[in-house]
């Protein structure tokens, strides 16, 4: 009977101690990642009222730039890590861990009324986005199609997203000087819905939230979906999404390894509830080992 009850006062001490968690935990990055961690955020501040957890969405790009800078805790990414931005943080002294979240579909989309452009190849996407010097038509593209100008509705450059369709799709030519950039992807979805002429991308969660007032684009016969995101089809457009932690903060501040853990923990369920592909369960698991071994 005693044990019982030394059992029951420890279960007790543990909830104890996981509701009183303080503290701040600051994340930034990735506009494509953000509905992921904003969903994730709203949930824990369920469990732990005490911590504050805010997220800015300064582009891939952008939230590397404050961590580096030493100001988050934690960096959002629809793109792994670039060679320079690896070389400032240990020049910083900053030392990091990569962890997965989940997969997207980075989505071509156009306007309902575009009854044309309904599948492009590789071929075609790069000719319609590549800066040629020239004004594009959709009739440059396929002369079967309509002599009207393409209207270019793109992520800013401080994106993971544009980043990522730079190196697939451009192969590191410029992108059209047409294009409206924006790092807001609620502003690209604005732009291609007020516009029968234009085309734009984003990741495939923006696509489904919106799925009733645009169109997706299938790429060599293949439509973005969780089926042919998570098996790889849906390629090159398919990519992996993640999140990169500060290892001091994990290791110094409880409340940032708590809401590590607890993303680890739930990207899967919200992932799908937002749109994106989850992983596996193992692969939760190797994320939620790497975090444990930062202690």
């Amino acid at each position: 009977n005693t044990d019982a009850n030394a059992t029951n006062d420890a279960g007790e001490e543990t909830a104890e101690t996981e509701a009183t968690l303080a503290g701040e935990v600051l994340g930034d990055g990735s506009s494509t990642v953000a509905p992921i961690t904003e969903g994730l955020v709203e949930e824990y501040s369920a469990t732990q009222p005490d911590v504050r957890v805010s997220v800015g969405i300064s582009g891939t790009g952008g939230g590397f730039e404050k961590f580096i800078n030493g100001e988050t805790d934690f960096s959002n990414a629809s793109r792994e890590i670039k060679d320079e931005e690896v070389q400032k943080l240990n020049e910083a002294g900053i030392a990091y861990t990569e962890l997965e979240l989940a997969y997207d579909g980075l989505s071509i989309v156009v306007n309902p009324e575009n009854t044309w452009a309904q599948n492009l190849t590789l071929d075609q996407l790069k000719k319609i986005w590549i800066e040629d010097g020239t004004v594009k038509k959709w009739s440059d593209i396929d002369p079967s199609w309509p002599a009207e100008e393409i209207v270019f509705y793109s992520p800013g450059s401080d994106s993971g997203t544009y980043d990522y369709f730079d190196e697939v799709v451009l192969e590191g030519a410029d992108l059209v000087k047409a294009a409206t950039l924006s790092e807001d992807d609620n502003v690209l979805v604005q732009g291609v819905r007020g516009d029968k002429n234009a085309i734009g991308f984003f990741g495939y969660a923006y696509y489904l939230a919106n799925k009733e007032t645009l169109k997706a684009v299938s790429i060599d016969g293949v439509l973005p979906s969780g089926e042919t995101i998570a098996s790889g089809e849906y390629t090159p457009l398919s990519r992996s999404l993640y999140v990169y932690v500060n290892n001091e903060s994990v290791k110094s501040e409880e409340a940032v390894y708590d809401f590590m853990k607890y993303t680890l923990e739930n990207a899967g369920e919200m992932s799908e509830l937002v749109g994106y592909v989850p992983l596996n369960d193992d692969e939760y698991e190797a994320g939620l080992q790497l975090l444990e071994g930062l202690r």
